[in-house]
């Protein structure tokens, strides 16, 4: 994004790659609010995965993305990243004022990011590939199973409660939503029917209008192809 929240001295790098779903869920935080950002792709296939090498396993142990590095600090997982922009950068908050809110939307976040996210990420693909030699039909049944578990829940969950609005709670994006849209967009990528889930594809084209959604898009990113 352009905005200028983030001075010179305070630069932020996201080392992410295009279409990892943790690395898209930072790139709509960072871009609600407005901040100014330097993307190092990663690539995560390239090289026998550029994340397993030398220099980036010294930034980051798992080997994972994304990493963001902030005016000296090096900060890793996607969901604490989030939350440390949104207290070192308050606003727009992607958290609610309200204890109660709070915990809703970090429930329902988590949903997507501890419960099906993990599931279905490419080491979990490579492990099945490669060390089990599980067919590509088998793994995207394995894949789709799981996203169906959570969509059910997480669409019940919004359906059923007042807090619900145009976005997962009330009428601005939480950190909620910044986890919903990466998994629907990988709910596409394996070709899941969406029809059993409209509340949940309401609010995904909801946030999609949004130009914080829309520049974050994989599609969109320097590194896609």
């Amino acid at each position: 994004m352009n905005a200028t929240a983030a001075s010179a001295d305070e630069a932020l790098e996201l080392f992410s790659y295009w279409r990892s779903s943790a690395a898209y869920r930072v790139r709509i935080g960072l871009n609600l609010k407005q901040l100014a950002y330097r993307i190092t792709p990663v690539h995560l296939v390239r090289d026998g995965g550029q994340q397993h090498s030398e220099a980036y396993a010294a930034l980051n142990p798992q080997e994972l993305v994304p990493t963001l590095r902030h005016d000296g600090q090096v900060l890793h997982q996607s969901m604490a990243i989030l939350e440390y922009l949104d207290e070192v950068f308050p606003l727009p908050a992607l958290l609610p004022d309200d204890a109660p809110g709070r915990a809703r939307v970090r429930a329902l976040a988590q949903l997507v990011a501890c419960d099906i996210h993990p599931l279905n990420n490419l080491r979990v693909m490579q492990f099945f590939s490669d060390t089990w030699s599980v067919p590509q039909p088998e793994r995207d049944d394995w894949t789709r199973h799981w996203m169906r578990v959570g969509f059910e829940a997480m669409e019940r969950l919004l359906v059923e409660s007042v807090d619900t609005g145009r976005f997962c709670h009330g009428d601005s994006p939480t950190l909620a939503d910044c986890c919903l849209v990466p998994q629907l967009y990988n709910a596409r990528r394996f070709n899941l029917d969406l029809d059993a889930y409209p509340t949940l594809v309401r609010i995904d084209a909801a946030c999609l209008a949004l130009p914080a959604f829309d520049a974050a898009r994989p599609e969109n990113q320097i590194d896609a192809g």
